[in-house]
């Protein structure tokens, strides 16, 4: 049995007893409303296991939740807690012979928020959000609109951290589809990836009227430089359309006189899950045109088979930026593509990992 295990097998009482814990260590220092997130999040980054980017999105949350209620100091006394917690409500499993690596993964986890918290900045380390619409465009994507109850401070291109009380302090990170609205709410696109849980319940599970989590905004390499008024290329893979819908709406609400060629990819037409809303902003914006770029559909127009980075480069001009988001697959190559086609290296903009 390894930590991860251990963690598994906690019960849903540990978030209620950590608090307790960790108030007669020291009374008054987390909030009760704070503690099961706080816990839950803690204990998944202690736990391990998630990737690079769920990881950096876990430590981006904590980082700032350690700062906002004034954990730094008190960072062991906030582990030992969460420990003690875990060996009394996991599986039995859980055995003395255990407890030096628990207290090794607390120590390394403390040291990374700390190191996290030195780099994320003040503010709220999480939103609740109600969520009040959910469709289904494509087998496997959803667009989830939420209504976070504090408006979110997100700029076009950002990404924010993601966690749905259904797999609580489980965070992805998502990028935004549109820029700062009036009402506050935040449009996300979620594609179900066969190993990815939080995906997979965004996906096919949540509902309207239910609460998630966005944690504080983060830079991407995608946001738009307002000091440049370059025309844009924008080359979309998947649901990596939606940073890149956030810089038009970005474009539209602050016109600057630039043109936009948004190059959109998908295996078949049917894949083009955001089409109508694409259409709409084309009809509305003279300086605006999309293009469908096709890879497996032999129903296409000719100009319209092929990947999204080939079928862009048939429309690159000098006088642009190259913006490209996408599905690994999509990106791998996509930057010695594009300077072997002569853009270049500082007018392209490729999402950097969290």
């Amino acid at each position: 049995m390894n930590l991860a295990d251990a963690w598994a097998s906690v019960d849903d009482r540990a978030a209620g007893d950590f608090w307790r814990t960790l108030g007669d260590r020291l009374p008054g220092l987390v909030p009760e409303r704070v503690a099961p997130l706080l816990f839950a999040t803690l204990g998944q980054l202690v736990a391990g296991g998630d990737d690079r980017a769920g990881r950096a999105a876990l430590l981006v949350v904590l980082g700032r939740a350690y700062r906002h209620h004034g954990l730094l100091p008190h960072a062991s006394t906030v582990g030992d807690a969460l420990l003690a917690t875990v060996a009394r409500h996991a599986h039995p499993l859980w055995t003395p012979s255990l407890t030096c690596a628990g207290e090794r993964a607390v120590d390394r986890a403390t040291h990374a928020v700390r190191r996290a918290a030195a780099r994320v900045g003040d503010g709220p380390a999480w939103w609740p959000a109600q969520v009040i619409g959910h469709e289904r465009p494509s087998p496997g994507i959803a667009i989830l609109t939420v209504r976070p109850w504090r408006r979110l401070p997100h700029q076009p291109g950002q990404a924010v951290p993601v966690c749905t009380p259904r797999l609580p302090g489980r965070w992805r990170w998502l990028s935004p589809a549109n820029a700062p609205r009036a009402d506050g709410t935040v449009e996300l696109h979620v594609r179900a990836v066969p190993a990815g849980t939080v995906s997979h319940h965004l996906v096919h599970e949540v509902r309207p009227g239910e609460l998630i989590w966005l944690g504080p905004p983060g830079d991407t390499g995608l946001r738009l430089d307002l000091g440049r008024t370059r025309d844009l290329l924008l080359i979309a893979g998947g649901t990596g359309l939606a940073p890149l819908r956030a810089l038009i709406e970005h474009v539209a609400a602050v016109p600057d006189g630039r043109r936009v060629t948004l190059v959109v990819g998908a295996r078949t037409f049917t894949d083009l899950y955001d089409a109508i809303t694409l259409d709409k902003l084309q009809r509305a914006h003279d300086w605006l045109t999309v293009l469908p770029a096709l890879s497996h559909d032999l129903c296409a127009e000719p100009a319209e088979q092929g990947d999204a980075l080939t079928i862009a480069l048939q429309h690159h001009a000098a006088s642009q930026t190259v913006y490209a988001c996408g599905p690994p697959l999509m990106l791998a190559g996509a930057r010695l593509r594009l300077l072997a086609a002569g853009v270049p290296a500082d007018r392209i903009q490729l999402p950097v990992t969290l």
